[in-house]
């Protein structure tokens, strides 16, 4: 596995990112929409490489939201022959890195062929104990939460939970990557400044950054830039200044 630099609070547990601007990318050289998300693949791998030098425990990549699905089909369709291919190509290598990879979103909506190799990755990747990285795909922030209140649901009607011990806590257990720190940076490429239904329960404290670089464009630079940002802004979580100071003392 390649070396890592060593941590430090400048460096965020989490690196959630919105993938944005494959297809302008291709639009301003004239070229298919496509080209450009086959561009945007190889920046994956740009931030990937980026999370393991830098010691970042998780990487969460929104790569299809639910709303994409109302795209162009033939759009839509190449879309998914790329992603197929990308899980076919990338996995051992990820796994030879010691990256876990799992997908979170709606996974009944696409073909069983992706279904099975998404299984087989999680599978194959499951013991890896480096970059945690997840890849939301047919994913919503508000399904996310959905699904969640709909699991409380059942376990009440199931006896198995208390209407009254339903708190932060008992929702934040049945959200998708409950079990990964909340993001503490955001990134969004492509100039748009806005989270688009993305982790909306997990960013409620995250640090967000954004860039008119399209996704394509990302390299090293740009992400050392979004972890300067990170590293100069004090992270109250609703405390005073006062109040946080001593507790990142006794931290460090």
């Amino acid at each position: 596995m390649a070396a890592t630099e060593p941590s430090s609070p400048a460096i965020p547990r989490h690196l959630a990112i919105i993938m944005d601007g494959n297809g302008r990318w291709a639009e301003r050289r004239h070229r298919p929409r496509i080209i450009g998300h086959r561009a945007g693949a190889r920046a994956v791998n740009v931030c990937i490489d980026f999370c393991i030098l830098k010691g970042i425990q998780a990487l969460t990549l929104f790569a299809f939201s639910s709303e994409n699905w109302g795209r162009p089909e033939s759009e839509v369709g190449a879309l998914m022959k790329l992603f197929m291919n990308a899980l076919e190509r990338e996995v051992d290598e990820l796994d030879r890195r010691n990256v876990r990879i799992r997908f979170i979103g709606q996974r009944e909506r696409f073909t069983p062929a992706i279904v099975a190799r998404m299984a087989s990755a999680e599978l194959q990747t499951a013991s890896n104990t480096g970059l945690q990285l997840s890849i939301a795909a047919s994913y919503g922030g508000r399904w996310d939460i959905t699904q969640a209140a709909h699991a409380l649901a059942a376990d009440v009607a199931a006896g198995q939970l208390r209407l009254e011990d339903i708190d932060e806590d008992a929702m934040a257990n049945r959200m998708t990557l409950a079990d990964v720190p909340a993001p503490d940076l955001f990134i969004r490429t492509g100039g748009e400044m806005r989270i688009s239904n993305f982790l909306l329960w997990q960013m409620a404290y995250t640090e967000l950054w954004f860039t008119e670089a399209l996704w394509p464009e990302l390299d090293a630079a740009t992400l050392q830039r979004a972890l300067d940002h990170y590293g100069s802004r004090e992270r109250r979580f609703g405390l005073t200044g006062a109040q946080v100071a001593p507790i990142q003392e006794s931290s460090e």
